[in-house]
């Protein structure tokens, strides 16, 4: 099982059965991306917001420094270029077909997670105030102190949906899921002290560190929404993983689980025809023994006639 193995497994050698194994997979991640656009679109718990909660919640209304477009070409299409490169350097169809299975299953249970949790807890963002006022002009129920917005409905319907943060979670499930990808092929973990390494594990955790940290800073998220969010994504980022990988740490850590099944099940397969072709070689043998010695006794009992 070394990885000299790797070279043989390409997508049109293996490439449709694989698929057809994992057919049931493909169809529930379907599901789930729509369970998330669903979740995404939901009406959120409108949290009661008072007079005296408006201190926390009167920063100014910023444009994204990373858009929400973005996101899924940071979370998804980078790290699934990273799988395309080394499958064209490795020609390995299983670590190709798992990482991006894995990596598409991080990011969407990450989304629907922090979907349903956004709707459930309803907190009003940073910039709320001018969502809900947006000329200025404050108006408060009498009775109970709470807002009457007449800001636009679908930017105030955003607005109570800041804890936890998707672009957060969203980019550290992708990104740490190729964080965990990368340290098991370059072997990171390995006894021998080798920074390089590590630096190269560590780059996209500060990628997606550095997303959460501009949702700060463009005041849509509280540093509470950023870190919970993060947390979030990396814990979904390592579960997917460990389903599909071996740790980084571990000697097989530089491929898939199905890999070194079929490994198996390719010796496996050898090994009894081997034995076949043997018992098949000693059945023929023992065979042409005796139709010889046979004929012989029939030579001996004619010539003793």
């Amino acid at each position: 099982m070394q990885e000299s193995c790797v070279g043989s497994h390409t997508i049109q050698t293996h490439g449709a059965r694989l698929a057809r194994k994992h057919t049931h997979d493909w169809v529930v991640l379907i599901l789930l991306a729509a369970a998330v656009l669903a979740l995404h679109y939901a009406p959120s718990f409108a949290r009661f917001v008072g007079k005296d909660m408006m201190t926390d919640i009167k920063y100014p209304v910023k444009q994204s420094t990373v858009p929400a477009w973005a996101v899924p070409i940071i979370s998804i299409l980078c790290p699934v270029v990273m799988f395309i490169s080394l499958y064209v350097a490795r020609r390995d169809v299983y670590d190709l077909h798992h990482a991006t299975l894995g990596v598409l299953f991080a990011v969407l249970l990450t989304g629907a997670l922090t979907d349903a949790i956004k709707n459930a807890v309803g907190r009003p963002r940073p910039d709320f105030f001018w969502r809900c006022f947006p000329d200025g002009m404050q108006l408060y129920d009498q009775v109970t102190g709470g807002v009457i917005c007449h800001g636009e409905k679908s930017f105030l319907k955003d607005g109570h949906r800041s804890f936890p943060s998707g672009h957060t979670s969203w980019s550290f499930a992708g990104l740490g899921f190729l964080s965990l990808y990368l340290s098991g092929k370059i072997k990171a973990f390995d006894r021998k002290g080798h920074v390089a390494k590590l630096c190269i594990v560590i780059l996209p955790l500060l990628l997606a560190s550095l997303v959460g940290i501009s949702r700060i800073d463009d005041y849509r998220h509280h540093w509470e929404d950023v870190v919970v969010g993060g947390l979030i994504g990396y814990i979904m980022a390592m579960l997917c993983y460990l389903h599909f990988f071996p740790p980084p740490h571990h000697h097989q850590g530089w491929g898939p689980y199905a890999y070194f099944d079929m490994l198996e099940e390719l010796e496996a397969g050898n090994s009894n025809n081997a034995q076949h072709q043997q018992s098949a070689g000693g059945h023929h043998i023992g065979v042409t023994g005796q139709h010889h010695n046979g004929a012989s006794r029939n030579f001996l009992e004619s010539g003793s006639a």
